[in-house]
């Protein structure tokens, strides 16, 4: 018994390698960043052969797929939003930065709008995308300007961290196959078939942990300064690189109805303390506070489609002095 027990041991263990070895020969690259959770500098950024890139769902990066050109062509208004699901849209189609792009092009003004807004992403993972964004040329950057990720931007920050080095409770997760099962069960894909007490004690944790920190003044203070921080190391990178950037600030929609109010959690404020040549500001509140705005809401913060139009419009018409047609 004790024979075979060892033979079934090393049977398993030797596919155990085998798949491992396969794996790390032909999948390492589409794994490349997952368990960095949006911290890998690259990550959802494919740059293919030919000059082409494509923005796809990987690394923590749930990027809405797109096809573009890495070198800007020549005449085109360049277009790039940064920021969380809100500016993310319900649909690429739908999303203010397709939506802007098309009204200047319609304006003569052929543009490019690149969609790079990502549910969940706090100012740091934001700072980390932008990075990368600004090698490729962008003619003027969005920055959506939002203060309710902070705490999903330390945790992830707090996960990416517990896989590096060699700590002993590390070790396992050096092996990709183990990697690759522990985010199965992050993702879902067999959660269902764990006890129920254990998803509910995890899920219970986690969101338990979440109320408790946004009810928490002083955690609540020191996001917003995180919040601060990494926009002024935004701007400043954006200043360097020479690209102008327009902030737009998010708002909140509370209560319902013809009772509904708009909220905007001191954003409007603190984007406003960063206007400067070369730093414009809008924001959602001055935009939709003149519109029957409870119907252009999902819920109290995501836009539908009609209100991304209403946005893009405005945004529209404020970066078009900067979108000149090309001379003909």
């Amino acid at each position: 018994m004790r024979r075979a027990f060892t033979k079934s041991f090393l049977l398993v263990l030797a596919i155990l390698v085998v798949v491992e070895i396969a794996m790390r020969a032909f999948w390492s690259r589409g794994l490349s960043g997952r368990f960095d959770y949006g911290y890998h500098p690259t990550a959802g950024f494919v740059e293919k052969s030919g000059g082409a890139l494509d923005l796809v769902r990987a690394g923590g990066r749930r990027f809405h797929p797109q096809h573009v050109a890495q070198q800007k062509p020549a005449g085109t208004f360049r277009i790039m939003v940064v920021g969380d699901s809100v500016p993310r849209g319900p649909s690429l189609a739908e999303a203010y930065s397709t939506r802007v792009a098309e009204f200047e092009s319609a304006r003569g003004i052929p543009a490019q709008g690149w969609n790079l807004c990502l549910p969940g992403y706090g100012a740091h993972r934001c700072h980390v995308v932008l990075t990368q964004a600004l090698k490729y040329q962008p003619d003027i950057v969005i920055r959506h300007v939002n203060n309710s990720n902070e705490y999903e931007d330390e945790r992830e920050w707090r996960r990416s961290q517990d896989f590096q080095g060699w700590h002993p409770k590390n070790l396992l997760m050096k092996s990709l196959l183990v990697r690759r099962l522990h985010e199965m069960k992050t993702e879902g894909v067999f959660w269902s078939l764990l006890p129920e007490k254990i998803r509910a004690q995890q899920g219970v944790n986690d969101a338990g942990a979440k109320i408790i920190a946004m009810t928490d003044e002083t955690q609540i203070r020191a996001w917003q300064e995180r919040v601060r921080r990494f926009l002024k190391e935004d701007l400043d990178l954006c200043r360097k690189a020479g690209v102008p950037v327009l902030l737009i600030t998010q708002v909140r929609m509370r209560g319902t109805g013809k009772s509904a109010t708009l909220d905007d959690s001191g954003l409007d404020d603190l984007a406003r303390s960063f206007a400067a040549p070369g730093v414009d500001v809008l924001t959602m509140k001055d935009v939709l506070s003149g519109t029957d705005f409870a119907p252009l809401f999902m819920d109290t913060a995501h836009l539908n489609g009609r209100g991304h139009e209403i946005l893009a419009r405005a945004i529209a018409e404020k970066i078009t002095p900067i979108a000149k047609p090309p001379a003909r």
